[in-house]
Protein backbone atom coordinates (compact mmCIF):
# COMPACT_ATOMS: atom_id res chain seq x y z
CA UNK A 1 0.00 0.00 0.00
CA UNK A 2 0.92 3.62 -0.34
CA UNK A 3 1.28 6.63 1.89
CA UNK A 4 2.19 9.97 2.53
CA UNK A 5 5.42 10.01 5.10
CA UNK A 6 6.28 13.40 6.59
CA UNK A 7 9.57 14.12 8.66
CA UNK A 8 9.39 17.65 10.47
CA UNK A 9 10.86 19.26 13.18
CA UNK A 10 9.94 21.65 15.48
CA UNK A 11 12.04 23.91 18.00
CA UNK A 12 9.24 23.85 20.55
CA UNK A 13 6.24 22.35 21.29
CA UNK A 14 2.93 21.61 23.16
CA UNK A 15 0.69 19.00 22.80
CA UNK A 16 -1.61 19.91 25.17
CA UNK A 17 -3.42 17.05 27.76
CA UNK A 18 -6.87 18.18 27.73
CA UNK A 19 -7.30 17.71 31.10
CA UNK A 20 -4.23 20.20 32.16
CA UNK A 21 -5.33 23.87 32.90
CA UNK A 22 -3.19 25.20 35.54
CA UNK A 23 -0.28 23.86 33.98
CA UNK A 24 -0.26 22.79 30.22
CA UNK A 25 1.19 19.43 30.24
CA UNK A 26 2.28 18.59 26.92
CA UNK A 27 1.79 14.27 25.48
CA UNK A 28 5.32 13.02 24.48
CA UNK A 29 4.16 13.20 20.49
CA UNK A 30 0.94 14.59 19.33
CA UNK A 31 -2.29 13.04 19.85
CA UNK A 32 -3.76 11.56 16.45
CA UNK A 33 -6.15 14.39 16.54
CA UNK A 34 -3.84 16.75 16.26
CA UNK A 35 -2.23 15.60 12.80
CA UNK A 36 -5.51 14.56 11.33
CA UNK A 37 -6.63 18.23 12.31
CA UNK A 38 -2.99 19.84 10.33
CA UNK A 39 -3.72 17.35 7.17
CA UNK A 40 -7.55 18.79 7.29
CA UNK A 41 -6.70 22.32 7.66
CA UNK A 42 -3.46 22.43 5.00
CA UNK A 43 -5.65 20.14 2.44
CA UNK A 44 -8.43 22.74 3.34
CA UNK A 45 -10.68 20.19 4.04
CA UNK A 46 -14.27 21.40 5.28
CA UNK A 47 -15.65 18.23 6.25
CA UNK A 48 -14.14 14.97 8.06
CA UNK A 49 -11.97 12.71 5.39
CA UNK A 50 -11.19 9.45 7.31
CA UNK A 51 -7.57 8.66 7.47
CA UNK A 52 -5.02 6.74 9.78
CA UNK A 53 -1.80 7.78 10.86
CA UNK A 54 1.44 6.99 12.22
CA UNK A 55 2.93 9.43 15.05
CA UNK A 56 6.75 8.82 16.05
CA UNK A 57 9.89 10.69 17.07
CA UNK A 58 11.70 12.30 19.65
CA UNK A 59 12.76 15.13 21.38
CA UNK A 60 15.56 15.91 23.09
CA UNK A 61 14.67 17.91 26.37
CA UNK A 62 11.50 19.69 27.92
CA UNK A 63 11.38 23.08 29.76
CA UNK A 64 8.47 25.54 30.36
CA UNK A 65 7.43 28.90 29.65
CA UNK A 66 4.82 31.31 30.73
CA UNK A 67 2.21 33.35 28.33
CA UNK A 68 -0.81 35.39 28.06
CA UNK A 69 -4.05 33.51 29.12
CA UNK A 70 -7.71 34.95 28.04
CA UNK A 71 -10.47 33.70 29.62
CA UNK A 72 -14.18 33.89 28.83
CA UNK A 73 -18.03 32.73 29.42
CA UNK A 74 -20.37 32.44 26.94
CA UNK A 75 -22.77 35.79 27.20
CA UNK A 76 -20.79 37.02 30.51
CA UNK A 77 -21.30 40.86 30.57
CA UNK A 78 -18.22 43.21 31.20
CA UNK A 79 -17.78 43.81 34.97
CA UNK A 80 -14.86 46.09 35.46
CA UNK A 81 -14.46 44.36 38.91
CA UNK A 82 -13.37 40.53 37.17
CA UNK A 83 -12.53 41.34 34.17
CA UNK A 84 -9.97 43.10 32.06
CA UNK A 85 -10.77 43.26 28.86
CA UNK A 86 -14.55 44.73 27.16
CA UNK A 87 -15.28 43.16 23.86
CA UNK A 88 -18.51 45.19 22.91
CA UNK A 89 -19.95 44.95 26.36
CA UNK A 90 -18.52 41.32 26.86
CA UNK A 91 -16.19 40.21 29.49
CA UNK A 92 -12.46 39.04 29.26
CA UNK A 93 -10.59 38.08 31.58
CA UNK A 94 -6.20 38.18 30.97
CA UNK A 95 -3.91 36.05 33.13
CA UNK A 96 -0.79 34.10 33.46
CA UNK A 97 -0.70 31.07 31.88
CA UNK A 98 2.15 27.96 32.27
CA UNK A 99 2.85 25.73 29.65
CA UNK A 100 5.42 22.30 29.41
CA UNK A 101 7.19 22.54 25.67
CA UNK A 102 9.06 19.89 24.40
CA UNK A 103 12.56 21.29 22.78
CA UNK A 104 14.04 20.15 19.93
CA UNK A 105 11.03 17.74 18.09
CA UNK A 106 11.26 15.41 15.34
CA UNK A 107 8.67 13.37 13.98
CA UNK A 108 7.95 10.69 11.29
CA UNK A 109 4.43 10.80 10.64
CA UNK A 110 2.21 8.30 7.87
CA UNK A 111 -0.85 9.48 6.59
CA UNK A 112 -2.89 6.97 5.06
CA UNK A 113 -6.43 7.78 3.47
CA UNK A 114 -9.27 5.85 3.56
CA UNK A 115 -10.18 7.07 -0.16
CA UNK A 116 -7.01 6.17 -2.31
CA UNK A 117 -7.57 8.72 -4.87
CA UNK A 118 -7.29 11.48 -1.85
CA UNK A 119 -3.34 10.34 -1.76
CA UNK A 120 -1.93 12.62 -4.50
CA UNK A 121 -4.74 15.84 -2.77
CA UNK A 122 -3.22 15.51 0.63
CA UNK A 123 1.08 14.90 -0.86
CA UNK A 124 0.73 18.05 -2.64
CA UNK A 125 -1.56 20.25 0.07
CA UNK A 126 1.85 18.98 2.44
CA UNK A 127 4.38 19.27 -0.50
CA UNK A 128 3.61 22.85 -1.05
CA UNK A 129 1.55 24.29 2.15
CA UNK A 130 -0.76 26.98 1.70
CA UNK A 131 0.81 28.69 4.67
CA UNK A 132 3.49 27.64 7.08
CA UNK A 133 2.61 24.85 8.96
CA UNK A 134 2.18 24.74 12.73
CA UNK A 135 1.23 21.43 14.71
CA UNK A 136 0.05 21.59 18.54
CA UNK A 137 -0.41 25.42 19.42
CA UNK A 138 -0.73 28.16 16.45
CA UNK A 139 2.75 29.24 17.44
CA UNK A 140 4.19 25.60 17.15
CA UNK A 141 5.67 26.01 13.59
CA UNK A 142 6.85 22.42 11.96
CA UNK A 143 9.49 22.72 9.32
CA UNK A 144 8.30 20.15 6.51
CA UNK A 145 11.89 18.42 5.84
CA UNK A 146 10.65 15.62 3.91
CA UNK A 147 6.96 15.20 2.17
CA UNK A 148 7.17 11.72 0.12
CA UNK A 149 4.55 8.76 -0.92
CA UNK A 150 6.32 5.49 0.16
CA UNK A 151 5.38 2.03 -0.35
CA UNK A 152 4.35 0.26 3.08
CA UNK A 153 4.60 -3.34 2.84
CA UNK A 154 4.46 -6.39 6.09
CA UNK A 155 7.38 -7.74 6.91
CA UNK A 156 8.47 -10.66 9.29
CA UNK A 157 11.61 -9.71 10.59
CA UNK A 158 12.89 -8.08 13.67
CA UNK A 159 13.86 -4.28 13.95
CA UNK A 160 14.98 -1.72 16.43
CA UNK A 161 12.67 0.89 17.20
CA UNK A 162 14.95 4.38 18.93
CA UNK A 163 12.69 6.77 19.47
CA UNK A 164 9.30 6.83 21.05
CA UNK A 165 6.25 5.38 18.97
CA UNK A 166 2.23 5.30 19.45
CA UNK A 167 1.41 2.04 19.30
CA UNK A 168 -2.08 0.15 18.86
CA UNK A 169 -2.34 -2.26 21.47
CA UNK A 170 -3.31 -4.70 19.12
CA UNK A 171 0.36 -4.81 17.87
CA UNK A 172 1.37 -5.00 21.36
CA UNK A 173 1.92 -9.24 20.73
CA UNK A 174 4.21 -8.55 17.93
CA UNK A 175 6.17 -6.11 19.58
CA UNK A 176 9.00 -6.34 22.74
CA UNK A 177 7.31 -4.94 25.22
CA UNK A 178 7.07 -7.37 27.81
CA UNK A 179 8.01 -6.71 31.38
CA UNK A 180 8.11 -10.52 32.98
CA UNK A 181 5.25 -10.08 36.06
CA UNK A 182 4.52 -6.71 35.49
CA UNK A 183 2.88 -6.94 32.12
CA UNK A 184 3.79 -4.44 29.29
CA UNK A 185 6.25 -1.61 29.24
CA UNK A 186 5.06 1.68 28.13
CA UNK A 187 2.70 4.24 29.07
CA UNK A 188 -1.38 3.49 27.77
CA UNK A 189 -3.07 6.51 26.62
CA UNK A 190 -6.81 6.91 25.09
CA UNK A 191 -6.03 9.58 22.20
CA UNK A 192 -8.98 11.60 20.68
CA UNK A 193 -8.97 10.45 17.47
CA UNK A 194 -12.46 12.43 15.30
CA UNK A 195 -15.75 13.35 16.44
CA UNK A 196 -19.23 13.62 16.00
CA UNK A 197 -21.13 16.79 16.76
CA UNK A 198 -24.37 15.49 18.66
CA UNK A 199 -27.34 17.80 19.42
CA UNK A 200 -28.07 17.87 23.08
CA UNK A 201 -30.76 20.15 22.77
CA UNK A 202 -32.01 22.47 20.20
CA UNK A 203 -29.39 25.02 18.45
CA UNK A 204 -26.89 23.63 21.02
CA UNK A 205 -24.09 20.65 20.06
CA UNK A 206 -21.69 18.83 21.49
CA UNK A 207 -18.45 16.82 20.21
CA UNK A 208 -18.42 13.14 20.68
CA UNK A 209 -14.81 11.94 20.28
CA UNK A 210 -13.92 8.86 19.23
CA UNK A 211 -10.96 7.43 21.18
CA UNK A 212 -7.82 4.88 20.52
CA UNK A 213 -5.81 3.02 22.68
CA UNK A 214 -2.65 3.05 22.04
CA UNK A 215 0.93 2.43 23.84
CA UNK A 216 3.42 5.14 23.74
CA UNK A 217 7.00 3.22 24.30
CA UNK A 218 10.51 3.98 23.34
CA UNK A 219 13.66 1.34 22.45
CA UNK A 220 11.81 -1.54 21.82
CA UNK A 221 12.00 -5.17 19.12
CA UNK A 222 9.27 -5.16 16.49
CA UNK A 223 9.00 -8.94 15.31
CA UNK A 224 6.36 -8.62 12.56
CA UNK A 225 5.42 -5.07 10.90
CA UNK A 226 4.26 -2.91 8.68
CA UNK A 227 7.56 -1.25 7.15
CA UNK A 228 7.92 1.61 4.51
CA UNK A 229 11.08 1.47 2.05
CA UNK A 230 13.41 3.05 3.99
CA UNK A 231 12.20 0.32 7.11
CA UNK A 232 10.74 2.57 8.95
CA UNK A 233 7.97 0.74 11.31
CA UNK A 234 4.65 1.83 10.40
CA UNK A 235 2.62 1.80 13.17
CA UNK A 236 -1.28 2.95 11.40
CA UNK A 237 -3.80 3.83 13.78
Amino acid sequence: MKVIRVKLHQETANYRVPASHGFRESYPLPPISTVIGMVHYLCDFHEYHPMKVSVQGSYVSTTSDFFTRYEFKNGMKFDPGRHQLNAEGYGISRGIGHVQLLYDVNLILHIKPDDENELEDIYNALKYPREFPNLGRREDLANFEEVKIVDVEKKDEDLTVNHGAYIPVEMSENIGLENEGIGYKGTHYYLNKDYKLVTIKKGQTQRRWNKVEVIYASGFTVYKSYVDEDNNVVFLV
